[in-house]
């Protein structure tokens, strides 16, 4: 533990863990996630389930060489099938079943063009929902625009990077910081608005940057002025120290399809920039839990105590954050 350069258990919420095309109806596959092996399927009439990945028998690894038989998944080694609860429902060489035989099954939901699964250390229930995002699908936007990255942080780590706007300038060479406005917070959601000025060939054009997240997995970020975009932007922790980050970018069609796809790989090429700049801080940082900040410095402090709240296991910070 003394070498970890965080303190932090693995924060309860909603991840995503699949793209609904990655799986078609029947098949599996292994994922991993929030420190355990896990296996994703969907069953025959569509629906994904996420469990953990061993079979309570004798340990198999209920995704390498199992199979979905309608809306049960069959253990590849002796052919015991699990429901979508997890439960044991057929033994195909008994006639009766195991009740204490179980999987443990994370709550999923199919929304906004994701896989989104609730993880909690304590099996509790979720505890908010994920709205819809009404763009995601409009005629009036584009399709994704998607980035993946594995990064060696915490989602927290990233997440605060949101309530640092210094660091735009320093990191990734901006000509103007956002000006923030409001930061508020509100049980696991939070929103920070900022103006932003752009610097084009024409001139100086005003925009905004406003962030909404929806606990500590899930966030919108809409950007305006130049064009409109919105960027849904997910975190999901692989283990205690490592995170798979997906950026989605939809932007406002313009007349010109050419055009709303110049514009969107435009953004997505500033975003690959920027994570390639914050990647080699996010990976040798450490945390520090009383920052020397200065008096014109983000919510950094306030931001913290709002992400607090999604972290159910105890935990202790030294002076390092060790």
């Amino acid at each position: 533990m003394a070498s970890r350069r965080f303190p932090f258990p693995i924060p309860f919420g909603w991840y995503q863990v699949a793209f609904p095309g990655d799986l078609a109806p029947g098949e599996v596959t292994a994922v991993e996630y929030w420190s355990r092996e896990l296996v994703l399927w969907r069953d025959t009439a569509g629906a994904f389930h996420l469990q953990d990945a061993f079979c309570p028998h004798l340990g198999a690894h209920l995704a390498y060489g199992g199979s979905v038989d309608g809306d049960l998944l069959t253990c590849p080694f002796h052919g015991w099938k699990f429901d979508g609860d997890g439960m044991c429902s057929n033994i195909p060489y008994s006639q009766r079943t195991n009740r204490k035989a179980r999987v443990r099954t994370y709550p999923v939901v199919e929304r906004n063009g994701f896989v989104l699964a609730w993880y909690h250390p304590f099996e509790e229930a979720p505890k908010w929902e994920i709205p819809v995002i009404e763009e995601i699908g409009d005629p009036a936007w584009s399709d994704f625009y998607a980035s993946s990255y594995v990064i060696r942080t915490i989602p927290q780590e990233m997440s605060e990077n949101g309530a640092d706007p210094a660091h735009f300038q320093f990191v990734h060479g901006t000509d103007t910081v956002a000006e923030m406005e409001e930061y508020n917070t509100d049980g696991p959601c939070s929103s920070m608005l900022s103006k932003q000025s752009y610097v084009t060939p024409r001139g100086v054009t005003e925009g905004r940057i406003d962030v909404y997240n929806y606990g500590p997995g899930f966030s919108k970020v809409w950007f305006s002025g130049i064009v409109d975009a919105i960027n849904i932007a997910t975190t999901t922790p692989i283990d205690a120290e490592t995170t798979q980050v997906r950026f989605n970018f939809i932007v406002r069609r313009f007349d010109d399809e050419k055009l709303t796809s110049t514009v969107a790989d435009a953004f997505v090429k500033e975003i690959n920039k920027q994570v390639q700049e914050d990647r080699p801080i996010w990976e040798h940082k450490s945390f520090l839990p009383s920052p020397a900040l200065a008096d014109t410095d983000g919510p950094i402090l306030k931001f913290r105590k709002w992400y607090s709240q999604f972290y159910a296991e105890p935990y202790e910070v030294s002076a390092r954050g060790a």
